[in-house]
């Protein structure tokens, strides 16, 4: 509290007080229902349904559904122009990455090139967005392969790892389609932008290193995903570093990262980025076949399977010791995709001005990673490269989607013993240059400029994941975020009001220097909602600030003696029994110590709360209850005379 100086004796003008009335009557049922609706349907997907004739409400409904019927019957020649040359340019770049991400999740390459081809006819039938183009994502394939490399070796057991694999995605989908048909899409919003910014960045540094398996060509590597183990698995094995390998890694990972930056500098060049991965696989094929590389030391792919994705039902396990591997592996990179790809899906849509249904994309890209489970594919989602060429080619509708599928149909059916020679190293760099963009340095240094506790989280995510692992730097993260909107609920901020002189406006007394307080009134500002979890603490606030104000009034005789405590409620949203009991006591002792206890704006629900269980109405008086503090004061300091400072 600031002293007072010099008094003088100022009259208080009189002013209209207005009654603090009480809200419109609604039955249990009602609030019920209101609750039930922002908590489940804030976006009312039902509106488009009123006042509509049957055979209209059908069609919307089967729109709602597949949203493909939706633009389908409108599409175009000309729309297709543009759609074929986004889906081809999507393609060059999703079938090199495709491979290598199978790879970076354990996986037989094939395997990427199925995942390629089935979720993106999926997601053109049930997706609401035009830009997002489908595929395997360097995360979601990482976290995959680390959590069931934990418990099975895939090259040891390959065929239980790759059923796991299928498994886990089976689990992701229908964890991700639950979470869309029950609209329970707000549980993914635990996952922060600084936790996802220092996740990213610290997943991109491990995937990152681990590809120095490739670029290096060392062939007994670390299973570990720490960056300690894997640094020191590198440089204990320099007796298997290819000075072949080594050289064509430095030179493809140079071309593809000067493609990466030339698109990022003149964004009209986009195709160069987008077909610098293919060209790579191109070359570098060429060369080690025609120089039989794999005989100097040069790790190749290997023989790949021709034909489409083979049935996969029979390989899922819903029993035995592994199902709560499979059901956590699923569920984790379930959210981990899904967030990425309802993120990415939002960006590209407020750039053409169009809306993406959040909770119809995750039933979209549920379903799609439902059927991939049994057309072997794995954890699909709309990745942010892909999406950005496709957003950069033109890319008008979903079609997009199904021209890469189809592409990738005919490299499954006639390609496939082009790879054969393909090198690893070049798809190490390509997994490299991928990830390379996750690392958002800018984004992080906004986020130190804004809130240091965030940029504490972003922190957290970041190493946790890079010397512990992948799952529990998330899970350290998404802890300590919650941890911080714990203490928001239960360390709620109260404020001390002064008046602003001249006007009726009362303001934090910390914040605007200019503001003074009023003699005889504590008045206090909660700014949260009262609950249990705060109740205790709130009490305990209050009284201290009464305390505070004795102990100045003892230092500063010339200050009046304290007669009002005002709260002002305005930003008290909510209550519960126990903020209501909160209420009662301070009422009660407030009228112990001699104090008029003042309520200010109690709105709503508030206010119906403290009526109801005001049985004596004396907490609840009209003298006690009031509209704005300017009102609470002059009605409360027309009846008695005040000393104020001379500067108010």
């Amino acid at each position: 509290m600031e002293p007072n100086n010099e008094n003088r004796v100022i009259d208080i003008t009189a002013m209209e007080v207005h009654k603090v009335v009480s809200p419109p009557h609604r039955s249990t049922f009602q609030k019920l229902k209101n609750r039930l609706k922002e908590t489940f349907f804030p976006d009312d997907p039902l509106r488009q349904f009123k006042g509509q004739p049957l055979k209209q409400k059908l069609v919307l409904g089967a729109q709602y559904v597949f949203p493909i019927l939706e633009w389908g019957p409108n599409y175009s020649f000309k729309l297709f122009k543009s759609d074929i040359v986004s889906g081809l340019t999507i393609a060059s770049l999703a079938i090199p990455q495709g491979i290598s991400y199978a790879k970076l999740a354990n996986l037989p390459p094939i395997v990427g090139l199925y995942s390629s081809f089935v979720p993106p006819l999926v997601y053109a039938v049930l997706g609401s967005s035009r830009d997002l183009a489908v595929g395997p994502v360097s995360i979601a394939s990482l976290v995959l392969g680390s959590m069931l490399r934990e418990v099975v070796s895939p090259t040891k057991d390959p065929i239980l790892f790759l059923q796991l694999a299928f498994s886990s995605t089976f689990f992701a989908g229908l964890f991700q389609a639950s979470l869309g048909f029950l609209r329970l899409g707000f549980i993914i919003d635990f996952l922060s932008k600084a936790t996802l910014i220092g996740f990213m960045a610290g997943a991109a540094v491990i995937v990152s290193l681990q590809q120095l398996k490739s670029l290096l060509g060392i062939t007994n590597f670390t299973k570990q995903m720490a960056i300690v183990p894997v640094l020191s698995s590198v440089f204990h094995r320099t007796n298997e570093w290819s000075w072949q390998t080594i050289l064509m890694a430095f030179c493809f990972l140079g071309f593809l990262l000067l493609t990466r930056h030339i698109s990022m500098r003149k964004p009209k060049l986009f195709w160069i980025s987008a077909g610098a991965p293919l060209l790579s696989v191109i070359i570098s094929t060429l060369l080690v076949f025609a120089m039989k590389g794999q005989k100097h030391g040069i790790s190749i792919i290997g023989k790949l399977q021709e034909g489409l994705n083979p049935p996969s039902w029979n390989m899922l396990h819903f029993s035995g010791s592994y199902l709560g591997l499979v059901i956590k592996t699923g569920i984790i990179t379930g959210i981990l995709s899904l967030t990425e790809g309802i993120a990415v899906g939002r960006t590209f849509a407020a750039l053409k001005n169009y809306q993406v249904d959040g909770n119809k994309e995750m039933i979209a890209i549920g379903v799609m990673n439902i059927v991939g489970s049994s057309t072997s594919c794995y954890v699909t989602t709309g990745a942010f490269s892909r999406s950005a060429v496709n957003h950069n080619a033109g890319s008008k509708t979903a079609v997009s989607n199904i021209v890469m599928a189809v592409t990738v149909m005919v490299t499954l059916l006639f390609l496939m013993p082009l790879f054969q020679y393909t090198p690893n190293v070049v798809l190490g760099a390509i997994i490299v240059t991928a990830v390379v963009g996750l690392i958002d340095v800018p984004a992080a240094y906004q986020i130190w400029k804004i809130d240091k506790f965030d940029f504490l989280v972003l922190l957290c995510a970041f190493f946790g994941v890079i010397f512990i692992s992948v799952q529990n730097g998330l899970a350290i993260a998404i802890g300590i975020s919650i941890l911080k909107v714990l203490l928001q609920i239960t360390r709620p901020k109260t404020v001390m009001l002064g008046n602003i002189p001249g006007t009726g406006i009362y303001r934090n007394l910390d914040h605007y220097k200019e503001a003074m307080s009023v003699p005889g009134f504590l008045i206090l500002s909660i700014e949260a909602p009262i609950n249990f979890a705060n109740a205790t603490y709130l009490k305990e606030r209050i009284s201290r600030w009464i305390e505070d104000y004795d102990a100045e009034g003892g230092k500063n005789k010339k200050q009046s003696g304290l007669r009002f405590v005002v709260l002002d409620l305005s930003a008290v949203t909510a209550i519960d029994t126990s903020g209501v009991s909160l209420f009662k006591d301070l009422s009660m002792a407030m009228e112990k110590k001699g104090f008029e206890f003042v309520l200010v704006n109690p709105i709503g629900e508030v206010l119906e709360k403290l009526q109801r269980a005001d049985e004596t109405k004396d907490m609840m008086r009209p003298d006690c209850l009031f509209l704005t503090v300017e009102e609470a004061v002059a009605s409360l300091s027309s009846t008695i005379k005040y000393q104020i400072p001379d500067n108010v």
